[in-house]
């Protein structure tokens, strides 16, 4: 009899625990989601080259979802480039449609100016939600595809993460260094 309780009570025991883990993964998961939609809500709120009230977010297992409309296919690369550059971030489906699909860019300055402008806003992020780089001390410019870093950085390391990850930006020819280092 005393081996039939014990064998109950264990049995509960394992049933209410396996419960609260699976109960808490299950919230940890929801949260990283709620928090990686805030992010890329915030991220493509506060590029000046989007229309972000357009553009919709939902986040399910880390993969963010693009729904809505932009202009071209420019600002459509933006807003994938943008959330694909967030920590946490799995994967990226766009599924913003271009509701000025048929009329083409004619001014290649204001597209150069347009695709500077990209550039720029994805060094920045990327330099700002790096941990390991300070990325409120490099002020970044972008000219022609060509990036210059300038600003002050803590270590050699944190110097060459910046550069790697200017470098590592697509559309990007050239990173000008123009960082210095303080001890």
């Amino acid at each position: 009899m005393n081996n039939i309780a014990a064998k109950i009570v264990l049995t509960s025991v394992l049933v209410t625990s396996s419960t609260a883990v699976l109960a808490s993964d299950k919230w940890e998961k929801e949260s990283m989601d709620a928090w990686l939609d805030g992010k890329a809500e915030t991220t493509l709120l506060l590029n000046s080259n989007l229309n972000s009230f357009d553009i919709n977010t939902d986040v399910e297992n880390q993969v963010v979802t693009l729904s809505g409309s932009v202009n071209n296919d420019l600002e459509k690369s933006l807003a994938e480039e943008l959330v694909t550059g967030l920590d946490g971030v799995k994967e990226v489906n766009n599924e913003l449609s271009v509701v000025n699909e048929g009329k083409k860019e004619t001014d290649s300055e204001a597209l150069a100016t347009l695709t500077d402008s990209k550039i720029t806003t994805i060094v920045k992020t990327r330099l700002l939600m790096d941990t390991n780089v300070s990325g409120t001390d490099i002020d970044v410019t972008t000219e022609r595809k060509t990036v210059t870093l300038a600003g002050k950085v803590n270590s050699d390391a944190e110097h060459d993460l910046a550069l790697s990850i200017a470098n590592n930006t697509n559309d990007v020819n050239k990173v000008i260094d123009k960082l210095e280092v303080v001890q």
